[in-house]
């Protein structure tokens, strides 16, 4: 069963350009890196795949230090022959080989009819041992699990993609869209699952294949950690993560005797193999969105779907109308964000959050959007109704009218005034519509 992919278009756009450099493709473990390049290769005359978790073909990279002896070596190994037609060479788990990732500055100086994308998970961790990482001469991509779209594209349901698509939605397509995502934030995105989900038409067997992919985030805890004291940490961590309900404390996490400094380190190590990000508020109301890390972050899984699993909650979600009410909004608030951050591929993109915190006044908005040079807040609520205190307080100070809220309602644009008596403009989204937040906002603004 292949899958389709919106990154596919991106890797098109890599090859046909220009200035195109080598491509390091990141992401987390089994988010479909490696499907990916393999389905690209098709649109070459010759492709040829190395894995460095293999020591032999490591050695092809450790004792040599030309690139063009390198590839004659990977010729002769592969049995493929040296053409001048454009070949895809896919160096598939390149963290295992610092040397090789230090190299891949050289391939398009010195070899420009040779495409290379090197793909691989923990690349942080492999990063720090590259001697001199080859800065501005390589391109680099992240591939997140599946969105909605991707949720859909893989269903083969054409007209909810069709309507999906559609700005401003149709009401007609409300429900049945609603139905559809509803499924997806119960089983989330990783292609294993939703392809075990397309098969079966159904949850029921989905536990073994959930209890074995995060099983394999958790032995990969192993290799972040430099010492017994570190593994102890990151196994209570990663264990006890999906308790949290909100923002969280360092010091004694998940009931612990911890200090924050451990605790630190090993949720920094998380981040950085994007398992367990570490998503810091804001403050600011205009751009840039700055982090401040003096307050206490959020934790953003890789997958909304082994967020449910690791909760045991995925039973009690079926057959719930407004997904808000489930684990007090968390899982709702997580999903939108899973989304968001879903439409941007670089490594450096994270979803943020804007929290104003005074004594006797604390205001928090669950996501912020730049465009431009607005920041536009956006809410994550339960119905038609619902309080609306912080994103007031936000409208009060911001320049701009523009607000938009994510429900389990039809879509709208409402005008509203704040306590204050400064109007702006409200557009309700339903939850479905989170991967469309960025296309959504552009026609928001251009409309009014």
């Amino acid at each position: 069963m292949i899958f389709e992919r919106k990154a596919y278009k991106k890797l098109l756009i890599w090859k046909d350009s220009q200035t195109r450099k080598p491509l390091i493709l990141r992401g987390g473990r089994q988010v479909g890196k490696s499907t990916l390049i393999r389905q690209f290769a098709s649109e070459f005359p010759n492709f040829i795949e190395i894995n460095l978790e293999k020591e032999k073909n490591r050695r092809l990279f450790e004792e040599m230090d030309e690139v063009k002896y390198v590839m004659d070596a990977i010729y002769l190994s592969t049995k493929t022959i040296n053409t001048d037609q454009p070949t895809l060479l896919f160096l598939d788990e390149i963290q295992e080989s610092p040397k090789a990732i230090q190299l891949l500055r050289y391939f398009h100086e010195e070899l420009p009819q040779i495409y290379v994308i090197a793909a691989g998970s923990l690349l942080e961790f492999a990063l720090k041992k590259v001697a001199s990482f080859p800065v501005g001469r390589v391109e680099q991509m992240v591939l997140h699990p599946f969105d909605f779209e991707e949720f859909l594209m893989a269903s083969k349901h054409q007209k909810a993609i069709e309507e999906l698509n559609t700005i401003p939605c149709r009401d007609f397509a409300y429900e049945t869209l609603m139905d559809l995502f509803h499924n997806y934030t119960i089983i989330g995105g990783m292609p294993e699952i939703v392809k075990q989900f397309i098969l079966d038409k159904s949850m029921a067997n989905l536990g073994s294949l959930y209890a074995a992919l995060w099983q394999s985030y958790k032995d990969d805890a192993e290799k972040y950690a430099s010492n017994p004291t570190e593994r102890k940490t990151l196994r209570h961590v990663i264990n006890t993560a999906s308790s949290e309900m909100d923002r969280i404390s360092f010091e004694g996490f998940g009931n612990s005797v911890y200090k924050s400094r451990e605790v630190g380190e090993a949720l920094r190590s998380l981040d950085s193999a994007r398992v367990i990000r570490l998503i810091y508020p804001a403050t600011a109301i205009a751009p840039p969105i700055n982090e401040d890390k003096k307050k206490r972050p959020r934790l953003q899984f890789l997958d909304t779907g082994l967020l449910n699993h690791s909760l045991n909650i995925q039973a009690e979600m079926i057959g719930i109308r407004d997904m808000h009410a489930i684990y007090k909004g968390r899982i709702i608030q997580h999903i939108v964000s899973q989304e968001l951050q879903a439409q941007h591929d670089s490594a450096s993109f994270k979803t943020h959050f804007w929290v104003r915190e005074k004594a006797k006044s604390t205001a928090e908005i669950d996501l912020l959007y730049q465009y431009k040079q607005f920041l536009i807040p956006i809410e994550i609520k339960s119905g038609k109704k619902g309080r609306l205190r912080s994103l007031h307080q936000f409208m009060d100070k911001c320049n701009h009218p523009y607000a938009v809220r994510l429900l389990a309602n039809r879509f709208s644009v409402e005008k509203v005034k704040t306590p204050k008596g400064n109007p702006f403009l409200l557009l309700n989204l339903p939850y479905y519509l989170g991967t469309k937040i960025p296309q959504y906002i552009e026609w928001f603004i251009q409309q009014t």
